[in-house]
């Protein structure tokens, strides 16, 4: 019967030694391009990939360190070169270092085809228009909306008594609904839950909703005006 221990096992250690230097020299190296990388295109965090005639590198980085570095041959073959998981199988990176060079100076080309795109940008843009004017307009006429709304709100008081209340009615197919709290007006808001506040304690409505619901608010306040005839009406119906 055979011993096992008569059969000599190799020591990897040499092998793994070198792997590890030329994965740490590379990852330095590469470092260098993926911060070069996320300077030229402005972010913290992407990726880009390089075609040689071997293949294809991608360089991916995370808050500006080199996260990864792989690459593909034209077969398909995949190598992380350089990874946060595990080191590449010796043969695959030496095939991989092979074309290194080439990886090196295709984005070096890359970043050279970007030198100068932008000296015949013009750099005189367009005088910025004012908008105080357009802003000061549709302050006054919030201004007028919040006004009468309070006046509303003040008349919804009186009469139906209790600290908060509201009053809705449709205009023209849109739900318009004041919200109050004693006399003064919580919110105005036009189209449900999801529609435009023409009145709120938080922000101003844009300029454009104020002219889109304007006219609508009109009629809203002539909505308001009617119910109060009305209950007016039924009140002088009833005797006592």
């Amino acid at each position: 019967m055979t011993d096992p221990a008569d059969y000599e096992v190799a020591d990897a250690e040499a092998a793994a030694t070198r792997r590890n230097e030329l994965v740490a020299a590379v990852t330095d190296h590469a470092g260098i391009i993926a911060r070069e990388l996320a300077l030229l295109q402005g972010g913290d965090y992407g990726q880009a990939s390089f075609k040689t005639s071997a293949g294809e590198w991608t360089v991916k980085y995370e808050a500006g360190d080199l996260e990864y570095l792989r690459f593909e041959t034209r077969s398909g073959r995949e190598t992380y070169v350089v990874s946060t998981k595990q080191p590449p199988d010796a043969a695959a990176l030496a095939d991989a270092m092979e074309d290194y060079g080439a990886f090196v100076r295709a984005f070096n080309d890359h970043v050279r085809s970007k030198v100068g795109v932008l000296d015949d940008v013009p750099e005189a843009f367009p005088d910025v228009v004012s908008t105080a004017d357009a802003v000061a307009e549709r302050d006054r006429i919030v201004g007028r909306i919040r006004e009468t709304c309070d006046a509303i709100a003040d008349q919804l008081h009186r009469y139906e008594g209790g600290d908060y209340g509201t009053f809705a009615a449709r205009v023209d197919g849109s739900r318009w609904e004041l919200k109050r709290e004693a006399s003064s007006t919580a919110y105005l808001r036009v189209g449900g839950s999801g529609g435009v506040y023409l009145v709120s304690q938080y922000e101003p409505p844009s300029a454009e909703a104020v002219r889109d619901h304007v006219e609508g608010f009109t009629g809203f306040v002539e909505a308001f005006n009617d119910h109060v005839e009305e209950v007016e009406a039924d009140l002088s119906r009833i005797t006592l």
